[in-house]
């Protein structure tokens, strides 16, 4: 591919900036007063606003030419058709596949994976009704009511995210739990108050070797079998996703109480596969399946809508112009219903651990900026922590808004109050305040004269800060599978147009390798001096002060 800035319209784009870049969004509004009508889209139940920008119809067509010109509809059918685009590691792309509701086949290697998907969701079918109806019974002859997974990464931050955002959904006399963190805290705490008799866990690893998650996986069956005192408890109460059925087994579990997993499946897009079988016990697998139905369709909407339509696309495109054009280094995500807590931290890693990369698919280093860095709260919570910092900072820092119109929780005037807020902060961001603005809210305070002219500079705000706003119905088990794909292809559809891979994680992989080096040298109390003197001498002061 031909350097991204060498690319006609990256030039072009680099001059646009500079003809519009002290444009005012105030102004945009003043002088079109359809603005909203121009810059929105609805796709289904869902509506996107981004009319709040800094943008005007010629950005839109100069951005949606960088995208054409990357490759992306090539790309995109490269990823919907089997093609191995993870390039280093020699793997085909396909969560699709994972909610492709229609009955067309999808090729890996010449060979159709749908069939095994399907059978896979026919398993996860019969098991979750299984233990949803109480049939599953645990070593003692009680039925499960707790349900504890244990995974880490897209293992766990998937399976929690979409639990928590359908929790209304969940069925009454069930829990849900989930154990990611090797710090044996979060496992006893988890343990702390369970029954181990009614007690079923679900251990989620590929390669049924990952350290935090077996090691987790060992300690809650210690804490079972301490109370069974029979190792033949293991196979009534351990389930595995793992693609190491040997592994599996060798832990105590049964051959039939192992779902499969793909290569084709990279850990942070697998919520859709059997790594959602928490999910699907929890709500149901009916609602397991409206949310593979609402990505599915927001798939063909990113697979088959003109680029100017994309719902996926403009949010991406949106987000170059502002990291590559503006050196914007971070992008927040402000979803206001509380059911989405765990949706910042779910695309936090879905983002960065893609698109956080240096190298071009081509093996060359980048001179350009990449991923951003994502962050986000919940939007109540942070108009109280740092939003002062939006408003006010020296930090441009678009934010993505999200609410859904209904709430699942209709009580007197709360969500009318959410929504207030909600509306008032975008708007804010847009806004700001100017002097004469400033000084008549201090007048209206009472303020003297001498007084405003000494307070009405920290009263200002520059305003003309971007942000995209979504709009849910309500946030049903489709409305989410939507809104998850819709973010996915956003990472896609940038990954191609800085030409990098988005679909592996040496870094990560590095990491991995470090710390089993320096686990076994903390095992065996061994003094080192194998790695740089601050690690060296951190390892030596562990040890002097360990009481392991």
């Amino acid at each position: 591919m031909e350097n991204l800035t060498d690319l006609p319209a990256w030039q072009a784009l680099l001059k646009h900036k500079k003809q519009t870049e002290n444009v005012q969004m105030r102004d945009l509004f003043e002088q079109d007063e359809n603005r909203f009508e121009s810059f929105h889209l609805r796709f289904n139940d869902i509506l996107l606003d981004y009319s709040k920008n800094r943008i005007n119809k010629e950005t839109m067509s100069l951005l949606m030419d960088l995208a054409k010109q990357s490759g992306l509809k090539d790309w995109t059918e490269k990823m919907f058709s089997g093609e191995k685009i993870n390039h280093t590691e020699n793997r085909a792309v396909l969560h699709t596949a994972l909610r492709n509701r229609s009955n067309e086949p999808v090729y890996v290697d010449g060979q159709d994976v749908m069939p095994e998907v399907k059978s896979e969701l026919e398993k996860m079918r019969e098991y979750s009704e299984s233990i949803r109806s109480g049939q599953w019974l645990g070593y003692s002859g009680k039925p499960i009511i707790d349900i504890v997974n244990i995974g880490v990464g897209g293992s766990d931050l998937g399976p929690v995210m979409v639990s928590e955002a359908l929790y209304p959904y969940g069925k009454v006399g069930l829990r849900v739990h989930f154990v990611s963190n090797v710090d044996p805290s979060h496992i006893c705490n988890t343990l702390r108050d369970l029954d181990p008799e009614r007690t079923l866990f679900i251990v989620s690893s590929k390669s049924f070797t990952t350290q935090d998650t077996i090691m987790n996986a060992h300690t809650a069956r210690d804490w079972l079998l301490e109370n069974s005192r029979n190792e033949t408890a293991v196979a009534k109460h351990f389930i595995a996703v793992a693609a190491n059925v040997e592994a599996a087994m060798a832990f105590g579990i049964k051959e039939e109480n192992i779902f499969k997993m793909w290569d084709w499946v990279g850990g942070r897009y697998s919520l859709w596969s059997s790594i959602g079988l928490s999910i699907a016990i929890y709500v149901g697998m009916d609602r397991f399946e409206s949310l593979l139905q609402g990505a599915y369709e927001m798939d063909e909407h990113f697979r088959n809508a003109p680029l100017e339509e994309n719902l996926p696309v403009i949010l991406a495109v949106l987000g170059i112009w502002y990291n590559n054009f503006y050196d914007a280094e971070s992008h927040v995500l402000l979803p206001y219903d509380q059911h989405l807590h765990r949706f910042p931290a779910y695309f936090q890693q879905g983002d960065m651990e893609s698109n956080g990369k240096s190298i071009t698919r081509d093996g060359e280093k980048v001179d350009y900026a990449t991923g951003p860095i994502i962050w986000g709260e919940l939007g109540i919570t942070g108009q109280h922590a740092f939003y002062q910092n939006l408003h006010q900072g020296t930090h441009l820092v678009p934010a993505d808004f999200i609410v859904p119109i209904e709430s699942l929780n209709p009580v007197g005037n709360h969500h009318i109050v959410l929504l207030a807020n909600f509306f008032a902060q975008s708007r804010t961001l847009m806004t700001g305040k100017n002097e004469e603005e400033a000084r008549q809210e201090l007048a209206d305070e009472g303020y003297s004269e001498e007084d405003i002219e000494r307070l009405y500079p920290s009263r200002l705000m520059q305003g003309n800060k971007p942000s995209n706003t979504i709009l849910l119905k309500a946030l049903t088990p489709k409305a989410l599978g939507s809104l998850i794909a819709l973010y996915e292809h956003k990472i896609f559809t940038q990954g191609v147009i800085w030409n990098i891979n988005s679909y592996d994680q040496p870094a990560v992989e590095l990491g991995k390798k470090v710390a089993a080096s320096i686990y076994d040298d903390l095992k065996h109390h061994k003094l080192v001096d194998d790695y740089d003197d601050s690690t060296n001498g951190l390892i030596k002061y562990f040890l002097k002060n360990s009481n392991d």
